[in-house]
This record gives C-alpha cells, structure tokens and sequence, in this order.
C-alpha cells in the first residue's frame, strides 16, 4: 500500500542502528517512569524486593495510552537534535500525563521548574509520590506539565490546538498524537480540515500522529477496526498523505524503531518541501497554487505496549484492560505484586539510571539542549513570546455625543473600524476568529486591510479570500475556540466573533480554557498570556429573521461559574463604551472576557469622555436619564445592563417623568456585570458602602437585565437591598419577530418597567392609576401593531430622549 512502512518489506537504509539503540533506552527510561508514577511511593529504583508498603494504597492513572506517547516522543526528540528543530508536542490522549511528565524530568525540565523534584533518586521517589495523589499533580498533561498547552482531560481538542499554535509560527512544527478514542469526537474530526486555512509560506506546520491502540475505556475504537483501505481514503480525502506504521509483533521493537523513525524522517522532508515551494520567489499566483497534501503518521501499536501480556489469565497488553491499571491488587494480591516487579525490571533500569538514581550520561544525549528541549520549548509557555499589540487610538474611532439619546450608531460597524485599525498594526500576531460570521456581526470593515484566509479553490465570484490573511471563518464554532486557544496560550492575541446564542456549542471548551488559566495564574513559571476574548451579537434581543432557535443568553450564565479571578462580563450600552470595554480586554492577560453587543443602529450615550469613565467604573448613575434631585433619596432605582435593556430603561423614566411629576427616578447603568457581586466575592465586585450609596438600601430597585434574571439575584444575594430587587429579563419568549415585541414578550419593555415602578413604589399606584392604565393601553396597542402592521411603531422604533 502507497505510503505504508513496517507493512511489505523495511527500509534497511537511514537512522544508523546507533541512533535507534539511543531512541530506545529513552523510551525505555520514559516506560519506566511512567509505571512508577502510577504505582510506587518509594523504592523508585528497586534497590530492594519490591514490598507492598512500597506502592500507593490507591491506584489512579492511565497506562494504555502511554508507552505509546513515550515511543513517538522518543522519536521527535532524534529529529529535533539533529536538525535543530523548533518542535513542540502536543498529547492528545486524555491521560497521558505518565508520559509528559516523564519526558520532561528525563530532559531536566521538570526538576529545573520543581526544585524538589530532583533529578536523582529522591527526586524520582518525590516524582512518582505525587502523581495523582493528594496534594499532587493530576494524571493529564495539564498547565502543571511543562511543555504542554492541551489539557488531556477533556477528549477532542488537540489538533485544533496545534494549529492554533502554528499560525504566525512559520518556524514551528508541532507534533500532536491523536488518540483513536478522541478521534471519535465531533471536534476532532471538524479539525482534519484546519490545514486549508494555513499558509505555508507565513504558517508553520502540524505533523498529526493518529495514535491506533484499538480501544477506549472498555470498548473498541472506530478508526482503529476500520479497513486500512478506506482509513487511508478518509485521510487522504481530509487533505494528509498518510503514512503507515504498524507494529504487529510487539516484541519486535527494533523493526517498530526503525519503522517509525523512516515514516517521521519522510513526513519532516514533506513539510520543509511544501514549505520550501511556498516560501520561494513566486512562480504561480496565489490563485493558481494548489493546497498541498500534508503528511501525517499513523501508528498502529498494542494498548498498553511492554505491560503485562496476561493478568489473572486474561489477555491485557493490546487490549482495554490496559487502559488504566493492569495491575490493580499489588498491595494484596501477592502475583500482581510479583509481576509489577517484573514489568519494571523488563526495563532494565540500572542501564538506564546510575547509582544516585540520575539518567546515564549515554541515554542523556538523546535530550535536545535548552530551548529546543520539547518539555522547555518558549511555545509552550506562550507568556515568555508574547508581545502587546499596538492598539489604536480609542478617541480616533469614538463617535461625538452632542445630546444623549438623540443620535443612532451600530456598535459593532464602528468597533469593526478600529478592529480594521488592530489588525493592519498588528499583522503577525493578531487575529479574529469566527463561524461565518465576521460581516453578519458588522465587523466587515477589517476587509479593508486582510481577508480571509484559504486554501483551496478560489472562485471569481469569491469575496476577501486569499491564501493569507487575518480573519478565520469556518463553520464550526469548536474550530474557532480551539484554534484561538492555541494562538494564545503560544504567545498571540485574538478575538472570537459568535452569534450569541451559538457561542454555547463550546460550553465545554470554555471550561477547560478557564480551569486551565486557574491554574496557570498560580504557577510562577508560567507567563501570563493574552486573555481569551469573545465578541456575541446578534444577541437574543435582535431576532428581525431569525428565531426561537437563536435566543439564548444564557453563557453568561455559564461563565461566571468559573473562579472570579479569570472571568469578566461585559454588557456596553453603545458604541463608545463597547470600544472603551474592547481596548481594555485587549490590553489584558489570563482572563476570559466576554463581550456582548447589539450590532444594529441604537442610541449614542455618552461622548468619548464620558464613556471611558464609565466603563472604568464599571457602573454608575445617569443623571440625564433619571430624574431625582439632587442632595435627596431617590423613590426608585432604574437600573439596566445590556444595550436593549438600557433602551427600554431610559424611555421608561422618561414615561414616568413626564406622567408622574415629582417622582424621583435614579438611573443606574451596569457595563461591568460583576461590579453587582460583593467585593468578597469578586476582584470587580462594588464595596458594600458604595453599592448602597447607588442602589439605596430600602428604595425599589427595578432592573431590566440582557439575560436571565435569576443571574442578577445570584450576583446580588449578599446587597442589603436585595429584597427589594425586582429583575426582568429573557423568560423564553419569542420568534422571529421585530425588536419590540421581543422586549414586551419577555417584560422588558418601557411600559412595563414603568408600570413595575408604579407598583413597588408605596403610595404611587393610588395617585397614579390613569397613568398605569395608559401605559398597559399604549403597551396593548404597541402589540396589536407589530401584528398588524409586521414592524414597531413609528415613535418606539424613532424614540429619542428629550
């Protein structure tokens, strides 16, 4: 079969068999560490018969997997010495932490980084104590691991990661095992179409090893039983030119070397050929250039390869019994202990370690030196590489306000001129991600200064296409995070654009990215890296052609679940402010901001001035808006957070003004969401003092929120007032259908915050029941004309504050 090796007859010419022999003593050291960390807690080198006070009382991690990471690490490690190669690895298997953990104590790194894990014998003892043990590390490649940005625990995400780490990176070439149990997933597979949107003249490249052990958990995987025929079709038509290898004998571990090492010696020569043809002086056009076919690696090796062939007289190594512990009984089945022993002798330690338990000089030289060490690589602790970006000047972009209220802007259309201003300053390390969605989220002007970038056909009718480019659409949302999570925990800066509703389909990306800067913040020898940030219009609040289907405001929700320290929500009412927010959340590092705005023509506010104030604030009052008086308590608190809400907020004090003379109405404006919870409870959060200084502590508080209203009681449960927090927001109603029947569906509108204020304020709805009876008339009325007329009145859809 084209492209196969170790399958008719092996290449008898390339890697000296020096070489190999080296390649195996680290891969048998790897081994060797790998079983310790799940087992042992003492006598690491077995200078004793093992006893079972040796071992861990509770077992935790995954073997299955990591004998096969070990190999293909070994191997990457010969290249990177002899070419002087920019690698970085990147394990895709969820628990293979045994392994990235091993590698990088064996190249000095990790005892560099953990000064008491040494690299001698107390150091390895410390080493395999801590693995998956209380007070310890976990068993997947998580930020803890040095050189890895792909936490392992959460399946489907690895590929998509290594290209992310790759563009702008023309020098790097990132090797990614892919497990076969994660190939399953649905953001896996959405990643083998990734190369089309990576340009091998500017881009690095990503050598993908589809890692076949055959199984999961306890079941069989897909691509591991499908016909080596048709898996070679599937590839190929995803775009790679595969190569085979296979170990069949799994005792036969010098044919698998050479195998292996013949297929990545081919597969590097492909990649420098295809870059090589792109990166010389132009002889076709962009549009003439052919995408080319990307090599890749697929290696077919037992489940749990060198462990126990039978335990308890069933059959382990190759199957899903080695997935986690093959041995589970060592401290009180006297045979597992016997042949845990045997297995870690099989490794032959005393070749590999010396008398104080250090790596032997000769099984060292297979380590790449400082940087180029893959464990120690500056692409894996993206702080170190990354640069600011020049921003543009905020006042150039912001739009002049001469009365608030009275002019309209599409937010989004002018932050997509500044963002046109981000990236032409910043065309090597900056770009904006997003499903199909960058010029339906008013964002088209960065057309002005890139395109999109693509790599195959491009037809004449196609717009802003080009083979490079800044901008990254493609229909999968799982894509666009993950690739936008690579850029930047390597270094870079971006931003995701997403219809609001759809941003869910990463929930479980976004968990894993948050959890990951949890941890990453504590550790000093991880750099901060540029903060992940998502732009969401097309919001719930918005729906003139589209549906039930796109209105969910609910990832606010979900995010402020995380650790306060990481997230941040913010909800801009206009134009300035929503650029005021952007160059403050792309100045920052180590949070995940979120970002929602409207994207059609609405009120202009504040002025440049003001806007920057207000958003440094987080919140405040808007005396044009309100209508108290000075040096007095006001009888209510309008307050709002989100830009449709505020809409409603301001028309309803106007109502109140005009019908209810006298009234004192304050109106409070949130852009900060998280200046609501308490000081306590979160870096943003507003003093106790100061949030009842805005709020009061007794008056009726009525709050027209952007999303779910149980999220404003969440956030303000420990205020003083918070009984008398009246919160209206999104309750699950609506179509398709015009902007102010979705206000009125869900209770947000002008009329009935101000009939709500009539209500709660004592006294009020007494004197002014003709006036709450004209606004339920003029509400009734207002709706039985988007059904009559199939749009909002002339002087809501026209409003202007006087």
């Amino acid at each position: 079969m084209a492209g196969s090796i170790g399958q008719e007859e092996t290449a008898q010419e390339g890697t000296p068999q020096e070489e190999l022999d080296l390649v195996d003593r680290w891969w048998r050291a790897a081994n060797y560490l790998s079983v310790g960390q799940i087992y042992l807690r003492s006598n690491p080198l077995l200078r004793e018969p093992l006893q079972p006070e040796h071992t861990k009382s509770r077992l935790l991690g995954h073997w299955g997997t990591t004998p096969g990471l070990n190999f293909v690490y070994a191997h990457l490690n010969r290249v990177i010495r002899r070419d002087s190669a920019e690698m970085l690895f990147v394990a895709g298997p969820g628990h293979g932490g045994p392994a990235v953990v091993a590698n990088a104590w064996l190249e000095g790194t990790y005892s560099e980084i953990y000064a008491h894990v040494g690299n001698d014998a107390d150091g390895m003892a410390e080493l395999f104590r801590q693995f998956s043990y209380p007070g310890g590390i976990p068993s997947h490649a998580a930020p803890e691991s040095p050189g890895s940005i792909n936490e392992g625990g959460e399946l489907g995400y690895s590929l998509a990661h290594a290209y992310g780490s790759v563009f702008d990176n023309p020098q790097l070439v990132t090797a990614v095992v892919i497990g076969d149990g994660e190939a399953e997933t649905g953001p896996l597979a959405a990643s083998w179409h990734s190369h089309n949107f990576l340009d091998p003249a500017t881009d690095g490249a990503v050598l993908p090893i589809l890692h076949l052990n055959g199984y999961k958990i306890a079941n069989p995987t897909v691509l591991a039983r499908m016909p080596e025929a048709q898996l070679e079709q599937l590839l190929r038509g995803y775009g790679h030119e595969p190569y085979f290898v296979t170990v069949d004998d799994p005792d036969a571990t010098e044919k698998a070397h050479r195998d292996f090492a013949e297929a990545l010696d081919r597969c590097l020569a492909d990649i420098r050929a295809i870059q090589d043809g792109h990166r010389a002086p132009a002889g076709t056009t962009e549009g003439e250039r052919d995408a080319p076919l990307w090599p890749m690696i697929v290696l077919r090796s037992p489940k749990g390869w060198t462990g126990p062939r039978t335990v308890d007289g069933l059959q382990v190594e190759g199957t899903w019994r080695s997935h986690q512990v093959p041995l589970p009984g060592v401290r009180t089945n006297g045979e597992h202990l016997r042949q845990l022993e045997e297995w870690l002798r099989s490794y032959r330690p005393e070749e590999l370690f010396d008398g104080d338990g250090r790596l032997r000089p000769d099984v060292a030289e297979v380590a790449p030196t400082g940087d180029f060490r893959m464990s120690a690589t500056p692409h894996a602790n993206g702080g170190v590489l990354r640069r600011a970006l020049k921003l543009p000047a905020y006042r150039d972009h912001a739009v002049e306000v001469s009365n608030p209220g009275t002019e309209r802007v599409s937010p989004m259309t002018t932050l997509g001129s500044w963002m046109r201003d981000v990236v032409a300053l910043n065309m090597e390390n900056f770009r904006l991600f997003g499903p199909d969605e960058t010029a339906s989220n008013r964002l088209q002007n960065v057309y002005e200064v890139t395109d999109k970038v693509w790599q195959y056909r491009i037809d004449d009718a196609d717009e802003h296409l080009a083979r490079s480019g800044r901008v990254m659409e493609v229909l999968s949302e799982h894509l666009c995070q993950g690739w936008l999570e690579g850029y930047l925990l390597t270094g870079r800066h971006g931003v995701v654009s997403c219809y609001e509703a759809f941003i869910h389909i990463v929930d479980s990306m976004f968990n894993q990215h948050a959890k990951w800067l949890k941890v990453h913040r504590k550790l000093p020898w991880r750099q901060p890296v540029a903060s992940l940030n998502y732009i969401l219009s097309s919001h719930v609040w918005q729906q003139d052609h589209n549906g039930f289907s796109h209105q969910d405001p609910g990832f606010i929700d979900h995010a402020v679940n995380k650790k306060a320290e990481v997230i941040r929500v913010y909800l801009p009412p206009d134009a300035n402010t929503l650029l005021s927010v952007m160059e403050h959340c792309l100045e920052s590092t180590d949070y995940v901001n979120i970002v929602v705005s409207g994207k059609q023509p609405s009120p202009t506010w504040l002025g440049p001035a003001d806007a920057a104030n207000h958003c440094r604030r987080g919140l405040g009052i808007w005396n044009f808006a309100g209508s108290e008086v000075p040096g007095e308590e006001p009888d209510v608190v309008l307050a709002c957070a989100g830009d449709v809400p505020t809409v409603e907020t301001v028309a309803a004090a106007e109502l109140l003004r005009e019908g209810a003379p006298g009234l004192k109405v304050r109106v409070v404006n949130v852009v900060d969401l998280m200046r609501l919870q308490d000081e306590s409870e979160h870096p943003h959060g507003l003093p106790a003092r100061d949030f009842d200084g805005i709020f009061t502590q007794d008056k009726p508080i009525i709050f027209a929120y952007h999303g779910y209203p149980s999220l404003i009681h969440r956030l303000a449960y420990r205020r003083t007032n918070q009984d008398g927090l009246h919160v209206r927001g999104y309750k699950e109603e609506g179509t398709t259908t015009t902007p102010f029947d979705m206000a009125m569906l869900n209770g947000i509108d002008r009329f009935q915050l101000a009939i709500d204020a009539i209500d709660r304020v004592p006294g009020l709805a007494e004197k002014h029941a003709l006036l709450r009876q004209d606004l339920q008339d003029r509400r009734m009325r207002a709706f039985e004309h988007t059904r009559t007329q199939g749009e909002d009145p002339d002087d809501i859809r026209n409003w202007q504050l006087r």
